[in-house]
């Protein structure tokens, strides 16, 4: 059983930054990748920015290139998200998602419970 675990979301100020982090524990082969999502209320769910975990490799949806950074800690199996220049529109619900392979066949996707970011203006 794979468990993912957020934390460091909360209420910062308009330009202020936060930094959230996402553990993945349990058993599993191995991470694929791992992806913060966001949704608002009455948006849909994007994805914001993603890490392949052992190659070369970050996206960010365009709203946030420049002022969020993707990074991770290979042997915590832990992802990070600095956020900074925060705006209103980047206050949402943030989710991590895990691509793990539980196997060395099986691939499934894990979520965390979901961490709150608010900016206040």
């Amino acid at each position: 059983q794979v468990q993912i675990v957020e934390s460091g979301g909360g209420l910062v100020q308009l330009g202020g930054s936060l930094r959230l982090s996402c553990a993945a524990s349990g058993s599993f082969f191995r991470i694929i990748a791992m992806t913060w999502y966001r949704q608002a209320p009455g948006k849909e769910r994007e994805s914001v920015a993603s890490i392949i975990w052992n190659a070369p490799g970050t996206t960010y949806v365009d709203s946030v290139k420049g002022r969020f950074t993707i990074s991770k800690a290979n042997a915590q199996n832990t992802v990070y998200l600095q956020m900074n220049s925060l705006r209103p529109e980047d206050a949402a619900v943030y989710y991590c998602n895990a691509r793990i392979y539980d196997t060395m066949t099986a691939v499934n996707d894990y979520w965390g419970q979901g961490i709150v970011v608010t900016v206040s203006s």
